[in-house]
């Protein structure tokens, strides 16, 4: 996912400076510790400058959770992400079938951590 925001963010600035030579390739470092942190919970914020997503695990019958991750990002990245995110939702439903999302609105917390 990172790589693809990348590219994308990449294509987007070639397309605004055409003058600047395109990079041949991307290497992604992956650190051996790096820990995955799991998330069923995000709390989303912005400012004029940034958006800040902070990812959390909630459980049933907790009655607080823990933010594992922070991550900031401009805006325009924000939506690249919101983009691959479209992308690759749409490429799991085409192998695996539609993805089920409970009813919007407030209740949705309540019908996935309380029921």
């Amino acid at each position: 996912m990172a790589c693809q925001l990348v590219l994308q963010a990449m294509e987007m600035a070639q397309q605004q400076n055409p003058a600047q030579p395109q990079p041949q390739q991307l290497q992604i470092e992956l650190p051996a510790q790096l820990d995955a942190a799991y998330s069923n919970f995000v709390v989303i914020q912005h400012a004029p400058s940034e958006f800040i997503l902070d990812f959390a695990r909630i459980l049933p019958n907790m009655p607080s959770a823990k933010v594992g991750a922070r991550v900031v990002m401009t805006p325009m990245h924000a939506k690249l992400l919101l983009r691959a995110l479209q992308e690759n939702i749409e490429k799991y439903e085409a192998q695996y079938g539609a993805i089920y999302v409970p009813q919007q609105g407030e209740a949705l917390a309540n019908q996935l951590f309380k029921g």
